[in-house]
């Protein structure tokens, strides 16, 4: 099915990007951008992003990685700038899949 008629991305295409981007990086935030910039395209009129997100959304790979759900509060020590970091990147990314974002 074709998402975006503007590059003539697919569901597949979507899918495709989305498997790839998640077995190089398990740890990636997946959005809209990285997956055109992956097929190496770019958006063009923006009318397809209901859409496109929808069929983010369909998509298994993209839920947040289990290692990221639920982190512990940061202990206030070297690193919990990056447990912070990673707390939002994931309050964020389960957003996106709830369609709040």
């Amino acid at each position: 099915m074709i998402v975006c008629s503007c590059t003539g991305v697919t569901d597949t295409d979507i899918r495709q990007a989305i498997d790839w981007m998640r077995a190089s990086d398990s740890y990636t935030l997946i959005t809209p951008g990285k997956i055109y910039r992956a097929l190496g395209k770019t958006p063009n009129c923006g009318a397809c992003i209901r859409l496109f997100v929808e069929k983010m959304r369909e998509d298994d790979n993209l839920a947040v990685p289990v290692e990221l759900r639920n982190l512990p509060a940061s202990p206030g020590g070297p690193g919990s700038r990056k447990l912070d970091a990673l707390r939002i990147l994931e309050r964020f990314h389960i957003a996106t899949l709830r369609g709040l974002a």
